[in-house]
């Protein structure tokens, strides 16, 4: 009698490149792209995190940074959803050029901001434009999960064509008890009724929405200007700010009294950076960061927010002193291992 094994599943590591096998146009200048592996492994990641992608834009490769919005509880692919802005480089490079069967790789996946991290009984997702992304990853991986949850899923945009993902969102929550969704638009769409909230978000409409979210742990996502509008909201309605979790690719404001008065950079002071794995030595002053130093010296360190907060320029350091302002991107192992984050 022969017997026949399983074969052993293998899950994909940023050491193997992504390939793209299809997108998705999702509403104006906003793309979903997904990839799968090369070698067919699975991809294990928290809903929520994101990842650095290299593009090889005219020019040499440029880096940025897409939140995930797939769920691992769907591991056999991988989806980036990306929206252009104004001005836009990598993310235009790939709404005009990024096709199935091209590979690109990838850094990550890395983040925090998941509520494998924070469990709770019941949820507010607050997100404005492509900050849909990681909520659209949660939301999956709970209604995956079988059983029925406790969402309330405020999405604002400047109008109804401009939500992300609406359809899907709507057909989950029409088969699913426990998802209630909440659009906000600014203004209509011409020739097109909208029965929605119109405005912008406010206390009014959160009290509307879910009379209970006082009981919620909050995840908030969008642009600085919109999540600070959400903070003072949940503040001023007495909201414990503790079980308030926001995902932001724009540097912290960093409180003088938190940098240590024995650790002062001088940038009169010279330093010197050796680059291993290259063999280069940079001359520097003490001010300038290792990322810095690394492209003065011709040496290409990927980068994706260029501020530490994506943790894509980190990098192992071997010996010696670097002073780092710790913006989030990079964890306490990281540390404990050696690495420091070269911005």
């Amino acid at each position: 009698m022969s017997v026949i094994e399983k074969p052993k599943l293998a899950f994909w590591s940023d050491a193997e490149e992504l390939e793209c096998v299809s997108f998705l146009p999702e509403a104006p200048n906003v793309m979903t792209f997904c990839f799968q592996s090369v070698s067919g492994a699975l991809f294990s990641y928290d809903p929520g995190q994101f990842l650095t992608l290299e593009l090889p834009v005219p020019g040499g490769p440029l880096y940025r940074t897409y939140t995930i919005s797939s769920s691992p509880s769907r591991p056999t692919s991988l989806t980036v959803t990306v929206k252009a802005q104004a001005g836009s480089v990598g993310t235009r490079w790939m709404l005009d050029h990024l096709r199935p069967g091209m590979r690109i790789r990838a850094k990550g996946p890395a983040g925090s901001f998941s509520l494998v991290n924070h469990p709770a009984n019941k949820y507010l997702f607050i997100s404005a434009g492509s900050g849909i992304t990681p909520m659209m990853s949660m939301t999956t991986y709970l209604y995956d999960a079988g059983r029925d949850p406790d969402i309330v899923f405020v999405n604002c945009a400047r109008r109804p064509s401009e939500i992300i993902f609406r359809e899907r969102l709507e057909h989950s929550a029409s088969r699913i008890n426990g998802i209630s969704l909440k659009w906000v638009v600014e203004e209509e769409d011409s020739y097109k009724p909208w029965t929605g909230y119109l405005g912008t978000f406010n206390q009014l409409m959160l009290g509307l929405m879910a009379q209970d979210y006082l009981e919620r742990e909050v995840f908030c996502c969008g642009p600085e200007p919109f999540m600070q509008a959400v903070r003072e909201v949940l503040v001023g309605l007495g909201y414990d700010m503790e079980r308030y979790h926001q995902e932001s690719f724009h540097a912290p404001t960093i409180d003088v009294e938190d940098v240590p008065d024995d650790v002062v950079p001088d940038e009169e002071s010279k330093a010197v950076i050796a680059f291993t794995a290259s063999g280069i030595t940079a001359n520097c002053t003490q001010t300038d960061t290792v990322l810095a130093a690394a492209r003065t010296a011709g040496l290409v360190i990927p980068s994706g927010c260029s501020m530490g907060i994506c943790g894509t320029c980190k990098v192992r350091k071997t010996q010696g002193q670097v002073h780092m302002v710790h913006n989030g991107g990079i964890t306490d192992d990281d540390i404990e291992e050696g690495y420091t984050n070269s911005k």
